[in-house]
Formats: structure tokens, sequence, C-alpha cells
């Protein structure tokens, strides 16, 4: 069977290597050599697939379904199979298999047709606000993570060197850099978070009803890992007539429930909503830079 990477995965990965990537070229080779080494069977590569790491569904050799996926340096993946092994399937993907093959791991299979996203809105956020609860656990002894201020201290530096060069953004992200150097001044709390949590990462399972898939751990505060919540269905957001106020009763709602300080929730949520707006301006994604920006003015 051919493993080709999905356009997605090809488009996603040329944001952060446009002169291409070996990764990339090496990846139908080294998934034909990680099937056979477990003696898999392949059903199919999930389409359209991540923005970071090829999926494929599979069979093991007892005939259990699963989840085979490999993904680049650039995603850290010895990170993200630390955190699973720790949080050992509470509220999130089990690994299947002791040994370790570097950017390879073999998950259990759960519905990827089906996540919390396909909920109504309410009910969405009350699964995915459970789900992630379940996630915040003390860090192992020793850990490998990184921290909430090395990965923000990182974005930073980008974020200055973007606004530099587009001076409609200066404003707002000198308010988002002054949030987070108040927000770091002090962290109540040093958890293992999921790091790029969202409704599209908690998927239906049989073990549980739902589990989160796709961690980029960090360790830091919730209000960190909460304020990506915060902004899904953005889309949905902008074009609403209310969706101003609508995004600042949801900070209020998830920090309630949630048991976070509304204040470090809007901070976070500020930050990393004008982070990803930059972002996607300096990769050339004007549209999604537009809708992030615009959410966080409101913040």
């Amino acid at each position: 069977m051919a493993f080709e990477p999905p356009q997605r995965l090809v488009r996603a990965l040329g944001e952060t290597a446009p002169d291409g990537d070996a990764w990339l070229e090496r990846l139908p080779q080294a998934t034909r050599e990680a099937v056979e080494q477990r003696e898999l069977t392949v059903e199919r590569v999930q389409l359209p697939g991540g923005r970071s790491s090829l999926v494929v569904l599979v069979r093991r050799a007892d005939g259990t379904p699963a989840v085979l996926k490999l993904a680049p340096p650039r995603a850290r993946p010895e990170s993200e199979r630390a955190a699973l092994a720790h949080w050992g399937g509470t509220g999130a993907v089990q690994l299947l298999e002791p040994f370790v093959t570097e950017g390879v791991l073999l998950l259990e299979r759960l519905r990827p047709d089906r996540s919390v996203r396909s909920l109504p809105e309410a009910k969405a956020l009350l699964e995915a606000a459970g789900t992630l609860r379940r996630l915040w656990v003390e860090p192992p002894e020793g850990h490998p993570f990184e921290t909430v201020a090395e990965r923000t201290e990182r974005q930073a530096e980008a974020m200055r060197a973007t606004a530099s060069r587009h001076a409609d953004v200066s404003a707002l992200v000198d308010a988002a850099l002054t949030a987070r150097d108040e927000l770091l001044a002090a962290p109540p709390e040093r958890q293992l978070l999921h790091g790029t949590f969202r409704q599209s990462k908690v998927l239906a399972g049989e073990r549980m009803p739902w589990l989160a898939v796709g961690p980029d751990p960090v360790v830091g505060e919730c209000a960190f890992d909460l304020a990506r919540l915060v902004r899904d269905r953005v889309e949905d957001l902008i074009a609403s007539p209310s969706g101003a106020s609508t995004t600042r009763r949801r900070v209020k709602r998830l920090a309630e429930s949630l048991e976070v300080d509304q204040e470090r929730l809007r901070g976070w949520t500020l930050f990393r909503a004008v982070e990803s707006g930059v972002r996607a301006l300096r990769v050339g994604r004007p549209q999604d830079a537009e809708l992030l920006l615009e959410f966080a003015s409101w913040l």
C-alpha cells in the first residue's frame, strides 16, 4: 500500500519548511517499516488527517483496531508519548505498545469521525471542559516537558518580529505580550497540560465516552490550557452580531466551571489568540489572521 502524506499535512509542514522536508520524503518508507515491525494490517490513511502527523487506521495481529501515528521531530512526538504514558488513559487516548520507536506511536482506536465539535455548542463546551479537567495532573519528577514560560517566550520573539513588519498588529501584540509578562510573574500552579486542547481534539471512544488526542504537552497553569478552548468555533463567533458578548460570557462560564481565575483566563486567551493570528499572518493565511485578531480585540 502507498503511504502518501495527505495534502493537508504537506501544506501545514510547508509553512514551516518552505524549502522541503526530509521527513516527508522518508515518510512512506518509515510507515511501511513501522507496519511490518508491528505486524499490522492497514485499513486506510486517515483523511484529511492532521496538520502535524500521518495517522493510519490499522489492526494488530490479534485483530484489535488501533491507530499508527508518525510525526516529525518538530511536532515533539516523544513529548506526546511521555504525556500519554503519564496520563495512562485517564482522559486521553491510550498508548498500546511498551517499546519505543522514535516518532512512531501506536494508539487505541477512537472514532475519528466523531469529535466533541459535532455536538451542539453548549454541550460541546461542557464535555470538552470535563475531559480537560481530567488531564490536569502533577507532572512526573524530572519531566521532559517544555514549560509555558519557555514556549511562550519563543512565540513572543516571533510575534515581535512579525509586528515590526506589520504596524497594524503592533497594538494587539503589545497588549498580548504585556498580559503574558503579568501572568508569568505569579503562576498559581504547575500542572501537566494538553497544550493544544480544543473541541476537535476530543474524540468519542469505547472505553470512555470522550478522550483527548494529539497533545503538545506543556507544564504550567491551567488557564493557559483552557484559553484555546475559549475561541473554539471562532468563525461562528465572528459571524454573530453578539460575538463579542458571547465570547466574554464564555470566558466567565468556563472559568467558573473549571475553577480558574477569570482574568487569568482572559489574559491567556488574548495572548494565544494574538499569537495564532500573527502566526497565520506570517505564513500567508490572511483570512485566518483576520478572524483571530478580531476575536482578540474583543478581549
